[in-house]
């Protein structure tokens, strides 16, 4: 019999050896849908937080894994009937020496990535590494910082040519699609990012100084260039903004878009067949991003070489 002093399993534990059981006996199969951190909150009557080391705790294990469009999945990997070790919250030595910034950063991405830039936090990082908090101030100064060495080395992950393919539309495309793609990967990416109050991350400042050259040779004042260069960056993540806001819908509703638009269309018959919107009633399917990102990359890139050519024509 356990002791009397023997202390229970905290919650998060027992919920986590819940949700692996399922997953070890196929109850939850590879590519089916874990429960979302609201789920969990609202199924065992426990805190966000809580339900959140729930969902870090599974990753740690390799069940689950993040998967752009579809939330937190089970994990098609091998499951092995031996969980892995989760990482201690409490502080270590040896870890604090071998921690350096980069450690931090990706762990940071990670969660990020996972559970939403909201569950970053410098306390969260910390446990998440097994080390004190205080130990992360040595790599980063604030939370602000820490953002801003995320969206860096997010941003480096874009390795653009040098030089770059023939051509300013070509160019123009290369570095757009690029960071569409990145948007893809790190759905929190475009939260960070502000045109008003920039960044000083050297990876994005080295992508919109290859744009600048991109439009060398083309006659424009460097004002112009600025503008397009910003204005293509600023397409790409209000749609990516979108992207991500979806990603989040779904995760917290459990509803693929597909299905929330068959129950939309449902609704929407008798409004739609009333004769007062005759043109929307006849479009077959909700709009797809990558298809709006691409028109929308398309007729900015018709717009800009109309400039050219009108500048061409003045002598402008």
């Amino acid at each position: 019999m356990p002791s009397a002093a023997q202390r229970p399993d905290p919650p998060y534990r027992t919920i986590v050896a819940e949700i692996r059981a399922r997953i070890l006996t196929g109850d939850l199969r590879p590519g089916d849908r874990a429960p979302s951190i609201r789920q969990i909150a609202q199924r065992w009557g426990v805190a966000v937080a809580t339900a959140t080391k729930v969902t870090a705790a599974l990753r740690e294990e390799g069940l689950v894994e993040a998967r752009v469009g579809s939330g937190t999945v089970v994990s098609a990997r091998k499951q092995s009937t031996a969980p892995r070790p989760t990482i201690s919250s409490t502080p270590s030595g040896p870890s604090d020496q071998a921690l350096n910034r980069d450690d931090v950063v990706r762990k940071a991405i990670r969660i990020a990535d996972t559970e939403g830039l909201d569950a970053v936090s410098m306390r969260r990082l910390a446990a998440e590494l097994g080390v004190g908090p205080m130990s992360l101030y040595r790599h980063v100064e604030n939370k602000d910082e820490l953002l801003t060495q995320m969206a860096d080395m997010a941003f480096g992950e874009l390795e653009l040519p040098e030089p770059g393919p023939d051509g300013w539309r070509a160019e123009l495309e290369l570095i757009a699609r690029g960071q569409w793609q990145l948007c893809q990967r790190h759905l929190w990416l475009p939260e960070v990012v502000s045109f008003t109050r920039p960044l000083l991350a050297p990876n994005m400042m080295a992508q919109t100084e290859w744009t600048l050259r991109a439009l060398d040779g083309l006659g424009l004042p460097m004002t112009t260039r600025l503008h397009e260069a910003l204005t293509l960056h600023a397409l790409v993540l209000g749609l990516a903004r979108s992207m991500a806001e979806e990603a989040e819908a779904e995760q917290d509703t459990g509803m693929p878009l597909d299905h929330w638009t068959i129950a939309l269309r449902t609704q929407a018959h008798d409004l739609l067949a009333s004769g007062e919107f005759p043109l929307l009633a006849t479009i077959p399917e909700s709009t797809n991003l990558n298809d709006l990102f691409e028109y929308g990359l398309a007729r900015h890139l018709d717009g800009f070489a109309a400039l050219l050519s009108h500048a061409s024509v003045s002598g402008t």
